[in-house]
């Protein structure tokens, strides 16, 4: 009985990514709709990159954070997008084992490290407002670099146990999984073993992830809103809280997705939903977070059109 389990257990090589169940024709209008939102993350983020790598004025903190933000949102969306597009032009919707395992490690380190991100930049915003005539010291390039390193850790960190939880478990033969990649909730439903433990592990780390940061971000903006309110004139203080509108609607469309998806004790109860949910984290929010910072920030709008009119000129 015991050879007939481990056999069974040992069966799964590959998992099947059902995707979204709708008809063929369907498929083909979806196909169109994920490639055209890939190609506007792709020039999106790597025009944002570009710009801020070579524009003297742009070379602060807070750029290159963004430009360290503008990275992860390529690496996560690319992780996600390519097979996906793959899955939808093929009827074997086929992942290996490994690749899957792969590609969830991959996008748990980018979106993770992301949120820390985030945290590491209200950090900054509550520094250049709060303590502007320290602000060089203590965001200084070797005190960027270092948090910039720990986001990473800690993305890394949650990484490797997410994915060390989720590929010790046996699935029975059972590869078909009801998503469009490889995703916890999903994989923890067709395994045929006990996943209390894992169900808990996902809970607890994407709480504790959660809570460590938006209490970093949200008592750097308690800070903020502190000092601004004390700048006597008007347009004083819309000017200094102008850098923190972009920083603020990408914060609350990544902690709001990420925490409807993984911090509830029910996130993996309805397929989908949470496959709508992550179209959103995966493909729309890296799309939407370079138009977000180049439309409300006007020393990046300044340097785009510096560019262009510089390209314009040589050519």
């Amino acid at each position: 009985m015991k050879r007939e389990l481990n056999r069974s257990y040992s069966a799964v090589a590959e998992f099947i990514l059902l995707g979204f169940k709708i008809p063929q024709k369907l498929q083909i209008l979806l196909f169109l709709v994920f490639l055209v939102i890939y190609m506007f993350i792709l020039m999106g983020n790597v025009s944002m990159i570009i710009v801020i790598k070579i524009d003297s004025r742009l070379q602060t903190p807070m750029y290159f954070f963004l430009r360290n933000l503008s990275y992860l949102d390529l690496c996560y969306s690319t992780v996600i997008a390519p097979k996906t597009l793959a899955n939808f032009l093929t009827d074997e919707k086929k992942i290996s084992y490994n690749g899957c395992a792969a590609q969830f490690f991959f996008f748990a380190l980018f979106v993770t490290t992301e949120g820390f991100l985030l945290a590491v930049m209200a950090f900054d915003r509550l520094s250049a407002i709060c303590y502007p005539l320290l602000y060089p010291v203590r965001m200084s390039q070797k005190v960027c670099i270092q948090l910039v390193a720990g986001s990473y850790i800690c993305g890394s960190i949650n990484a490797i146990v997410q994915t060390s939880f989720t590929f010790s478990l046996h699935f029975c033969q059972e590869n078909r999984v009801d998503h469009f990649f490889c995703d916890v909730p999903a994989l923890i439903k067709i395994s045929c073993v006990d996943t209390t433990v894992n169900e808990n592990v996902l809970f607890v780390l994407s709480a504790l992830i959660i809570i460590t940061t938006t209490a970093t971000i949200l008592v750097s903006y308690a800070y903020i809103f502190s000092t601004v309110l004390k700048i006597p004139s008007t347009q004083g203080r819309g000017k200094t809280f102008s850098t923190c509108g972009s920083h603020l609607a990408v914060v609350g469309l990544f902690y709001g997705t990420v925490f409807f998806m993984y911090a509830q004790p029910g996130a993996i109860s309805s397929p989908e939903q949470s496959k709508i949910v992550a179209v959103f984290y995966t493909l729309v929010i890296p799309m939407l977070n370079p138009l977000i910072y180049s439309l409300r920030n006007r020393d990046v709008k300044d340097a785009v059109k510096k560019i262009l009119y510089e390209k314009w000129c040589c050519w």
